[in-house]
């Protein structure tokens, strides 16, 4: 049983808390309706997205045998028939178009088109420079769609860019930690990786970077933004985001991480406790002034 409960990878999970974002910012955090569609939601993501990462296992099968980390995994170390890991994917897939049906038809064409979407990634869109990154930024985007779909609630347009414009920052750290890993045999576990090298990806990260720390600083002072909460105050949560940006750079330079990125948000304190004092703020200047 725990055999498949790592194969599912419970702990890239916390990608899915970005179906969250629609309720947090809708200001209905506390309505006990929105809640438990958004609750859901998050549970359908998360059995969709542990069937993928099955079948993606099963695709990367002789790819992550090479790999330093990956190699560990369940079907990649033999601890797990693929027979068995097929059915795995099958029930956790059905679950969770069963609760996507119980929400409503426009959250399950996301889920839909989520599946498709990395279906095509682990079958080809992976292997494609550049491409490979914008698929899976695409995901996260995804996920504050469908968040917003399952309650009916319109999401800002900068919020969503904000969002592409972080995911793209965490799938190129994401690559750059891959390169350095795996050095003369990057081109073996993913073709698309001899296509990168540290200098290009770090100049199209600084571009992300900026870019993204920009985005949000408008955010938080659009006129439709202040329009909709009533409080110019979003802009005093800026410098959590500063920082984190930063402290994540810095684990990504200096400390040779960004492979897993919900692993670094658990495991490093300051950037764990940065990230809980801006969820902080924002529920202050939300739903409390």
């Amino acid at each position: 049983m725990l055999v498949i409960f790592e194969t599912l990878r419970p702990k890239q999970w916390i990608k899915n808390f970005f179906v969250f974002v629609p309720l947090v910012f809708s200001e209905k955090l506390f309505n006990p309706s929105a809640f438990i569609t958004t609750l859901k939601a998050f549970f359908s993501f998360c059995l969709i997205s542990g069937a993928l990462y099955t079948f993606n296992d099963l695709c990367d099968l002789e790819e992550d045998r090479l790999h330093p980390v990956k190699r560990n995994r369940p079907l990649a170390s033999g601890r797990l028939k693929k027979s068995t890991a097929i059915l795995i994917a099958a029930i956790s897939a059905s679950l969770s178009f069963t609760l996507a049906f119980s929400i409503n038809r426009a959250f399950v064409s996301i889920i839909l088109a989520y599946l498709l979407l990395q279906i095509l990634y682990s079958l080809k869109l992976k292997h494609l420079v550049i491409i490979d990154i914008f698929s899976v930024a695409a995901g996260f985007l995804l996920r504050i769609i469908a968040g917003a779909l399952a309650i009916k609630v319109y999401i800002s347009s900068w919020l969503l860019i904000c969002t592409i414009l972080l995911a793209l920052f965490l799938s190129m750290t994401k690559r750059r930690h891959e390169y350095l890993t795996l050095v003369d045999k990057a081109y073996e576990h993913r073709s698309s990786l001899k296509e990168y090298n540290p200098y290009l990806l770090d100049q199209m990260i600084s571009v992300v970077t900026a870019s993204t720390l920009i985005a949000y600083c408008l955010y938080t002072i659009s006129e439709e933004t202040v329009d909709k909460f009533g409080t110019r105050n979003l802009v005093f949560t800026t410098p959590f985001v500063l920082y984190g940006i930063f402290r994540y750079l810095y684990l990504v330079h200096q400390k040779n991480q960004g492979g897993t990125p919900e692993e670094m948000v658990l495991k490093d304190q300051p950037l764990l406790f940065n990230i809980i004092l801006w969820i902080i703020s924002i529920f202050i200047i939300l739903y409390l002034t």
